[in-house]
Order: structure tokens, then sequence, then C-alpha cells
């Protein structure tokens, strides 16, 4: 982990195409400005986590699910 100071109106890089920039401190919070491609996702930590905790569930296999619909008025014939 790179750990910075930075004070309002400075920024770092990461890479060429993705710019921090620190907005402002105080109040117990930084504001961060994040420019970047419009094809590169930026999502805060807890949105990511709760999306990939959403697909695992999505993807995940339910033994009742194919008994279910099969055992369902109007199944397949």
């Amino acid at each position: 982990m790179l750990i910075l100071s930075r004070h309002a109106g400075e920024a770092i890089r990461i890479g060429q195409d993705v710019r921090i920039v620190v907005i402002h401190v105080g109040g117990g919070k930084v504001r961060l400005g994040i420019e970047g491609p419009k094809q590169l996702r930026i999502l805060r930590e807890e949105l990511y986590e709760m999306v990939s905790d959403l697909n695992q569930q999505a993807t995940a296999p339910d033994p009742g699910a194919l008994e279910a619909w099969l055992s369902r008025e109007g199944g397949p014939r």
C-alpha cells in the first residue's frame, strides 16, 4: 500500500488515465474527485462488495429450483 499526504487541490495519478484530486479536507472527511475513462467503472468499496455478493448469489446453484419448476402446474410436457 502506498501512503501519501496531499493537500486540497493536489492530485495523484494512477497510470496515464486516472487522476485523483483532493477536493476538500475537513470535518473528519476527505472529498476526492476521480477522473478516468468512461469505460472504467469506479465504485465505492461497499457498492463493489454488494454487487460482487449479488453476482455470486445469482450464479449459485439452487438444488430445489429444478424440482420446484418441474412440480409447478403447467410445467414441461
